[in-house]
């Protein structure tokens, strides 16, 4: 899929190490700022019991998960936005992002140095947040003077985007990030054309020391989460280190690490369960061959687009749709014993997909 999650903070918060557990892909580490300097990218699968369940159901040889593009990129530090650090790079490569995932230092360790510091939550969470703000500024100011110009034709388009730029603009210069302004659908629907850093759906992660998982929240993640509600900023608490490690492990090893934190599912687990809900999307299932495959789509997409999700020519030749909900499928014993039953059902164009759902499309080129 094409939904691209980038790992943002401050340098040495635990970035490259939440990468590593993430993607299982080695990346060069080091107890000073930018070590990262070109960003890691690795596609990351979504565990799903339920497409295993399909898959065991029909006997299938193939399973493909399905993924989210995660990108570790360069720390940013105080003056990112006029190029400070590696400022401008790190700006460029969050404007391709679909979610910001904030990693924030939670942990003490003191044989890592932290740029700004003493490790302070809040207070690394407005750096962050004030350069990208500023950034946002900057490209705002370019952009505005051709908008302006153009609102002197008087159109009613040339008049809606004068009046957004200086909405957002103004929203901006008080500090705050774009994504906390209310916009209308169509007001939203410009913005998002511009790409701006402060727009983007983002979830505060806390790189949190061992001891501190099980349980209940720890102070540190209470506190972050108390910032966060102004924003609406989903917060999660994880052990990127611990994380790590669990990915290294056989799977009995892991099981009774994990129970020994009373960690009823890995923190990485968590974090994409929530990425994906934040990011409004569901999983549908389709069998095909010897290959069950699970696919992300935006929640409320309608049965032709997601067809176009797998193939360009499925939407194009798109006739319908046949339905049916996984559990249903396993309470059936087998497709073919739903189909003599009746319970799978056909679907037309406009159909809205619904989460779990193992669906063949019907099309013609």
């Amino acid at each position: 899929m094409g939904f691209k999650c980038g790992l943002v903070g401050l340098p040495n918060v635990g970035k490259s190490t939440l990468f590593t557990a993430l993607s299982n892909l080695p990346v060069e580490r080091a107890k000073y700022p930018f070590s990262t300097v070109e960003p890691n990218k690795g596609v990351i699968p979504v565990r799903d019991e339920r497409l295993y369940k399909v898959a065991v159901l029909a006997g299938l040889e193939k399973i493909t998960p399905a993924t989210l593009t995660i990108v570790d990129i360069a720390g940013l530090i105080k003056g990112a936005s006029k190029g400070e650090g590696l400022g401008n790079r790190f700006l460029a490569h969050i404007r391709e992002m679909d979610l910001l995932l904030h990693v924030i230092r939670g942990f003490k360790a003191t044989d890592v140095p932290h740029l700004a510091g003493e490790p302070d939550p809040q207070r690394d969470i407005e750096i962050i947040n004030l350069e990208l703000i500023l950034a946002d500024i900057a490209f705002l100011e370019k952009r505005r003077e051709k908008i302006l110009r153009n609102a002197k034709s008087n159109t009613p388009e040339a008049q809606l985007e004068k009046n957004l730029v200086e909405k957002i603009y103004a929203h901006l210069n008080n500090g705050k990030t774009a994504r906390t302004l209310l916009l209308s659908a169509e007001e939203k629907a410009i913005a998002e054309g511009w790409e701006l850093l402060t727009m983007k759906p983002e979830i505060y992660v806390v790189n949190l020391d061992e001891n501190e998982l099980g349980g209940k929240d720890p102070e540190t993640v209470l506190s972050i989460s108390q910032i966060a509600k102004e924003t609406q900023t989903p917060v999660i608490g994880i052990c990127a280190s611990l994380e790590e490690e669990l990915g290294e492990m056989e799977e009995d090893e892991r099981k009774a690490f994990m129970d020994e934190y009373g960690l009823p599912e890995t923190g990485l687990d968590r974090l994409i369960k929530l990425g994906y809900d934040y990011l409004g999307l569901i999983t549908f299932f389709t069998i095909k061959g010897k290959e069950a495959r699970a696919w992300a789509v935006e929640r409320g997409v309608n049965a032709r687009k997601a067809a176009g999700k797998i193939h360009s020519d499925m939407e194009r030749g798109f006739i319908a749709a046949e339905v049916i909900g996984w559990e249903e499928l396993l309470n059936a014993g087998s497709l073919t014993t739903a189909k003599e039953k009746g319970i799978v059902r056909l679907e037309g164009r406009d159909y809205t997909i619904k989460d779990g759902e193992v669906i063949l499309f019907r099309f013609k080129v």
